[in-house]
């Protein structure tokens, strides 16, 4: 029987980040470039995104100004790493929703080992580096009225991220 592991380290990075800046209070540039840094970040940079763009954009929020000539990616990350902060209530129960997911039903369905990782990625959905899918935690959405009810991109969750991992 296969695992299917969550790897929630880069969006418990994050965590700290938003409730540190939402306290008004700054995080180090040390401590940024570990979050630019962490291996699970490195599948989602590119030439509009990079890893030095990734701590620039970061660095920027802290010291609340804006992104100078940003490219599409880095002002999107800019817009959605805002959003978390203008609304902490709704990031916690974003980050709630992937804490408490459970996959094990998909065990006997898949042939080897897979690792989900929840990442904070600009414009990508999803995408797939070897046995590891990393999903866009930007992307999840809570219904207001009903907390259960937990989309990604539109979709139900669950059924997302099994057709994902399915296809791997």
């Amino acid at each position: 029987m296969a695992n299917i592991n969550i790897n929630l380290n880069p969006v418990e990075m994050m965590i700290y980040y938003w409730e540190t800046i939402g306290d008004r209070c700054k995080v180090s540039d040390k401590y940024i470039i570990s979050l630019a840094e962490d291996e699970n970040m490195k599948d989602l940079y590119d030439e509009e995104l990079t890893k030095d763009s990734f701590r620039k954009v970061l660095s920027a929020i802290c010291n609340r100004e804006l992104v100078n000539n940003p490219t599409k990616k880095e002002s999107r990350f800019w817009s959605l790493n805002m959003w978390m902060l203008e609304d902490l209530d709704n990031m916690r129960k974003m980050v709630t929703a992937v804490k408490t997911l459970n996959l094990d039903h998909l065990k006997d369905k898949v042939n080897k080992d897979l690792t989900l990782v929840f990442v904070p990625a600009s414009t990508e959905e999803s995408l797939v580096s070897g046995d590891k899918l990393l999903v866009n935690f930007f992307k999840i959405s809570i219904d207001p009225f009903n907390e259960d009810n937990v989309k990604f991109a539109g979709e139900d969750l669950k059924k997302y991220l099994e057709e994902k991992l399915l296809a791997i």
